[in-house]
């Protein structure tokens, strides 16, 4: 059990004068239960019920009413109810209890002394088809693989970390960094493979666990499909999800397919809904707000890049690597830095976005566009320590800000540039390992 940086937002939510019961959301496997595990450490009572078991599931008795439904909880676990004591109910797999998911609003109304937590899969579904679904009266955090951060802390790589969270990072520690990020790309950061490969340092080992995870996912989504005809569907893009990672896609014949663009959306979108995908679909915006073109082709992120890796047979290329851009066309260069930007929570609806510029001639790519204060910022993917930067510039020359970032595998560097029509901007070069610390570095260098 290792510390992840969510517990810093759930200690503010225990402290908040305003708290609602918490929805922790997240895919399966990355860590939630053993994350409330820890917090459960801030409590002087802790009582946790897993839903998957059948005697858990039966405290939530339809012809019961809340307040026997709550002694009954208290009573299962021999804890008596002490309003004088600070407790933490956590209920795991809430889906398999639409008695419990309703009861949430109770805890809200009736309980507010008690700290309730709940989590589950595919939750994202049943609060679209379920009426009784408590909107309104619970609050939301969600969790996602460890960061590179994490991965650090994680592997006690405690000096790396430390070096990694100054800012700006000094120059001298760059290698070890990118190496160690290079490390975590290769691995991903789903929490049992890191674990695992702490204590053996050993990558064979690790491949029955990347299988396990998943023939898991590929299990679990298919049980929660309402919709029968819609099962093989949702296997086959669960199944090519990790080939087509990173890239621009069309539901149409998706993953070399017969399948139509509706059904396959249809399928994809349960995926988003089980946060195992993310949709990123591209903006003409230039200017706050962004408004994303759902009628045009979106990016495919898949959960975690060290499964694409496991997949895709790419696992031993990574030992020859001087920059991670130089392989695969770039593709999981740029999709972990997607994955670092999930994770550190930039947008605030929670969706990435990339920018284009499409014209019958020419088309222009912005890999992601990221809000920091008033303003887009734009940032580059690059391969090496160089590259073209037409489709930045491009951007640049269409916004009112004179600020860029280029993710690569140099060191920090602050540059000025200018494009075609004279005007110049700033152009914040960082190393890829630095993702996660960008709107601290925005801060700073603005």
């Amino acid at each position: 059990m290792f510390k992840r940086n969510i517990l810093i937002n759930l200690k503010k939510w225990k402290e908040s004068s305003s708290r609602k019961p918490l929805i922790l959301r997240g895919a399966r496997q990355v860590g939630k239960t053993t994350a409330v595990d820890l917090f459960a450490a801030e409590f002087e009572q802790y009582i946790c019920l897993n839903l998957e078991r059948h005697e858990d599931r039966q405290l939530f008795n339809e012809n019961y009413s809340f307040a026997e439904i709550l002694s009954a909880i208290f009573l299962s676990r021999n804890v008596r109810y002490d309003k004088t004591k600070t407790t933490l109910i956590f209920i795991d797999e809430i889906q398999f209890s639409s008695i419990a998911i309703a009861m949430m609003r109770y805890f809200y109304e009736q309980t507010p002394e008690l700290f309730v937590i709940a989590a589950g899969s595919l939750l994202e579904t049943l609060m679209e088809e379920a009426a009784s679904f408590p909107v309104g009266r619970v609050e939301y955090l969600f969790m996602y693989p460890l960061t590179f951060a994490e991965f650090l802390m994680a592997t006690d790589e405690k000096e790396a970390l430390e070096l990694l969270n100054t800012i700006p990072t000094p120059d001298y520690a760059h290698d070890q960094l990118l190496q160690l990020f290079h490390r975590y790309t290769l691995l991903g950061g789903m929490p049992e493979i890191v674990q695992h490969y702490g204590k053996k340092l050993d990558l064979v080992a690790l491949n029955s666990i990347y299988r396990n995870l998943f023939v898991s996912y590929n299990d679990d989504v298919s049980k929660y499909v309402r919709k029968t005809r819609l099962v093989p569907l949702v296997r086959h893009a669960i199944g090519q999800a990790p080939n087509e990672a990173g890239k621009r896609i069309k539901f149409h014949g998706f993953g070399h397919s017969n399948y139509g663009s509706r059904d396959m959306g249809e399928a994809l979108r349960i995926l988003e809904r089980a946060l195992l995908i993310h949709l990123v679909y591209p903006t003409t915006s230039v200017t706050l707000p962004i408004i994303p073109n759902y009628q045009k082709s979106p990016k495919l992120q898949f959960l975690d890049t060290g499964l694409i890796n496991y997949v895709m047979g790419l696992q031993t290329y990574y030992f020859s690597l001087s920059d991670l851009n130089s392989f695969y066309q770039g593709l999981i260069c740029e999709h972990i830095v997607g994955q670092e930007l999930i994770a550190a929570d930039i947008m605030p609806t929670g969706k990435l976005a990339f920018w284009v510029r499409e014209g019958a001639q020419a088309a222009a790519e912005v890999d992601f566009i990221i809000p920091h204060h008033q303003y887009l910022i734009p940032l580059e993917v690059k391969a090496g320590k160089s590259g073209m930067l037409r489709s930045l510039h491009q951007f640049v020359e269409r916004t009112n800000y004179d600020f860029a970032v280029r993710l690569y595998a140099g060191k920090i560097a602050l540059e000025q540039h200018q494009v075609t029509s004279g005007k110049k901007y700033r152009l914040l070069n960082l190393p890829y390992y630095l993702t996660g610390q960008i709107n601290l570095l925005l801060d700073h260098f603005c």
